[in-house]
């Protein structure tokens, strides 16, 4: 048996990249997300701690990890896996790529949506790895 890739559906983010280690808060496809460049790469997240349900973009970011503004947990903003309790389910993340000047960013097709993570970005054309 073959598992088949989940259904995703391309769409541009509706604000710009932040300034490196910043984060910005989102609403794309009925979702809450929240955008942050770390080390030049956009990151996509969703906007909700696995720990706490408080939004992350109230958060901090100290290199690749987020900290949950309620309780100080910390999840790694590539794979949202959890860095510190008290988190310890991962949080969803979502692919990005750039086409042109735009970033865009990989939602699943509701119908087939589940709580885990989506994977790392993936490149496209003209993005460098």
């Amino acid at each position: 048996m073959t598992s088949q890739p989940s259904a995703r559906r391309w769409l541009q983010i509706p604000i710009a990249l932040p300034p490196e280690g910043e984060i910005r808060a989102f609403e794309l496809g009925g979702e809450p997300l929240l955008l942050c460049r770390v080390e030049g790469r956009p990151h996509v997240l969703r906007d909700a701690c696995s720990h706490g349900r408080t939004p992350l973009s109230g958060g901090r970011l100290h290199g690749h990890q987020l900290e949950c503004p309620l309780h100080g947990g910390r999840i790694d903003v590539r794979d949202g896996s959890p860095a510190r309790p008290p988190i310890r389910r991962p949080v969803r993340v979502y692919a990005t790529r750039q086409v042109g000047a735009a970033i865009e960013v990989a939602l699943p097709d509701a119908s087939l949506e589940d709580s885990g993570p989506t994977g790392e970005a993936e490149p496209s054309r003209g993005e460098s790895a």
